[in-house]
């Protein structure tokens, strides 16, 4: 089984890709002694850079995974998912 389209991969794939790009930018900001807060300020862009890729990666699961566990039966393993994604998510 297939756990994500191509139309979904790669638009995580896209995002991860300019995330690895921010975190060089924080590692270049470091090295040329940029003020603190602006360095602080591209952390917390990156944070929610992830956050959104979570958020992708979680709604990915939810409507293609655990459909497919409850399409063939295995309730039980669904829904103790939606519970650790839910878990996951509250962190």
């Amino acid at each position: 089984m297939k756990y994500m389209d191509e139309k979904n991969k790669v638009k995580v794939v896209r995002r991860l890709k300019l995330l690895e790009g921010q975190v060089r930018g924080l590692q270049k900001m470091i090295e040329n002694d940029t003020y603190c807060i602006d360095v602080i300020a591209q952390t917390s862009a990156v944070k929610q850079g992830l956050s959104n890729v979570e958020d992708m990666l979680l709604e990915n699961h939810l409507g293609h995974c655990v459909v497919h566990q409850v399409q063939s039966g295995q309730i039980k393993k669904a829904k103790e998912e939606v519970i650790k994604v839910y878990k996951l998510k509250r962190k």
